[in-house]
């Protein structure tokens, strides 16, 4: 192949990838903003509260339970009550996976709400409420749970600031210390992303705090904000990040080789950083997705960075630019390599199975990503090994064209960061299928008999039953039977009645059961407490999708 037609072949790629990339920039926006509206920033799961969701007691409990899929934090507790006035809740425990909330006062007949907002291990606010009654329900009072999209627009600017800065900034100045050596192009953009990283980063722990309250906008000055922030796990991604930022802006500052342990040290603390918080750095096995996380963040530096020197000075054609792409070019194949492993294993441990990429915000977001790299790919290969030993041995014209070919990439690059940005917003499938796993549970007490029932998982489809059988005194009850009734009259469905059995291990037991459809259903369970006495006993039990 010629060279003029490498050259046409280069810029008919550039021009209609940067056409694409444009077209698809807005897309990212939109996606990264809106992806996941109703979902309430979801990343653990509520999978049982006592008193369920609906319940009508006699009394006010002496204490209320939420139980999550993953340990939380409890922010903000508050139960408001039939008037409409909030009383906050302030004395709770943490019990593995269940949050313990006293009760401090004597509850009023009528509909009553318990609003909570917790942080998850990943470093995300989980919000939502539950309604009880006291005696008869009466209207509900209202709580307000509007998306705040000016807090959510502010979180993912923060995010895509911050990526710049440490990717770009960090990356670059990694770039000219180690890959430029001479070549100075590109300096005063590095410094500018690092600056503007490290007006990002402190930014978005505010912004977290907020979001972690469930607070707008215009409480970001308030002290709590920021220790509620600094509190959670994005703040160590805070905190590495200024460090790192520093490093790279360090490293600008005195002669080439001098710099290069703080550049070094500046890419190493990306990965640091981007794998202290987050969803891929929280998911299991940890010991696997961390490392994961640090090499994929510095490989994404160590490419990303050295795009705005590289491109500049092979536009600038300066002395520096051949021996500047030539040891970038000699690196960049391993590290993409490790990059593109890196990422693969994550994507694979957050996704889990093919259709949660159709199913899922989080899979769109990904589908997204996954288009962009395969034109950054494309376009990257065609100028690895169709331009590259051109511009090597001097050609002007090569140069040129290389250099506005990498400006597409990185606008490709800036996509990308768009689209994780987009991810605070969106519980990986691998979180979703940790809470659909997870067993609907109710206590049913009453004079004679109670049961506690967990059906597993709880959604909708085939299921098991499982129930612990005591005295309504809390005291062994050895049943000669029991039987297990789900109805549910709304939907037409006549009652499923199915016999249990007892394996040994004290619990009684319902296989082969099959839940149609989700909603909320009545359980009954028949204890059959010798041949003469059968005592009944019921409650309802929400079963998920």
């Amino acid at each position: 192949m010629s060279t003029t037609s490498i050259l046409q072949t280069a810029s008919m790629a550039g021009h209609r990838a940067g056409r694409l990339v444009v077209g698809l920039l807005s897309l990212i926006v939109f996606l990264a903003v809106m992806a996941g509206p109703d979902q309430a920033l979801a990343h653990a799961a509520l999978i049982k509260t006592d008193p369920a969701d609906g319940a009508v007691l006699e009394q006010g409990p002496a204490q209320f339970s939420l139980t999550f899929s993953e340990p939380v934090s409890p922010l903000v507790l508050t139960l408001v009550r039939p008037d409409g006035t909030p009383v906050p809740l302030t004395a709770f425990r943490l019990n593995d996976q269940t949050v313990e909330i006293d009760n401090p006062q004597g509850l009023a007949p009528g509909t009553h709400v318990l609003s909570w907002r917790v942080i998850s291990a990943d470093g995300h606010p989980v919000g939502g409420s539950l309604l009880f009654s006291i005696g008869a329900p009466s209207a509900p009072p209202a709580v307000s749970e509007a998306v705040d999209w000016s807090l959510r627009s502010a979180i993912w600017v923060g995010k895509v600031f911050l990526y710049i800065g440490l990717l770009l900034g960090v990356g670059g100045a990694f770039a000219l210390a180690w890959l430029a050596r001479d070549a100075h192009a590109g300096q005063r953009f590095i410094a500018a992303a690092i600056l503007g990283g490290l007006i990002a980063a402190p930014l978005s722990l505010g912004l977290q705090g907020l979001d972690a309250l469930g607070a707008p906008l215009s409480r970001l000055a308030q002290p709590l904000i920021w220790r509620i922030g600094l509190g959670t796990s994005f703040g160590w991604t805070v905190l590495v990040a200024l460090i790192a930022l520093g490093l790279g802006l360090l490293s600008l500052a005195g002669p080439r080789v001098a710099s290069r342990p703080f550049a070094m040290a500046g890419l190493a603390g990306v990965g640091v950083a981007l794998a202290a918080s987050g969803h891929a750095s929280a998911a299991e096995p940890q010991w696997l997705t961390r490392p994961m996380v640090f090499l994929h963040g510095v490989g994404i530096a160590f490419w990303a960075g050295a795009l705005v020197p590289l491109g500049l000075a092979l536009n600038g054609q300066s002395a520096e630019a051949a021996p500047f792409l030539r040891r970038f070019s000699r690196l960049i194949v391993p590290v993409v390599a490790v990059l593109a492993a890196a990422g693969v294993v994550l994507a694979v441990i957050q996704v889990q199975t093919p259709s949660a990429l159709v199913n899922t915000a989080y899979g769109w977001l990904l589908l997204v990503k996954l288009g962009l790299l395969v034109f950054l790919f494309t376009l990257a290969a065609l100028n690895r090994w169709k331009l590259t030993a051109a511009a090597e041995a001097g050609s002007t014209q090569v140069q040129r064209r290389l250099s506005h070919s990498i400006g597409v990439e990185l606008l490709i690059v800036l996509a990308i960061f768009g689209v994780a940005a987009g991810w605070r917003f969106t519980p990986p499938p691998r979180a979703l299928a940790i809470a659909a796993a997870q067993p609907a549970s109710v206590h049913i007490h009453a004079l004679q008999a109670m049961a506690d029932l967990s059906i597993t998982p709880g959604h909708a489809g085939p299921v098991v039953a499982s129930m612990i059988i005591m005295t309504g005194d809390f005291g062994p009850l050895d049943a000669k039977e029991v039987t297990l009734v789900l109805s549910k009259p709304d939907s037409g469905i006549e009652p499923l009645k199915r016999a249990a059995t007892k394996p040994g291990d004290g619990s009684w037991r319902v296989d082969n059961l099959v839940i149609p459809v989700p909603g909320r259903w009545t359980v009954r369970v028949d204890i059959l407490v010798s041949d003469f006495e059968v005592v009944k006993i019921e409650a309802p039990i929400d079963i998920r999708p």
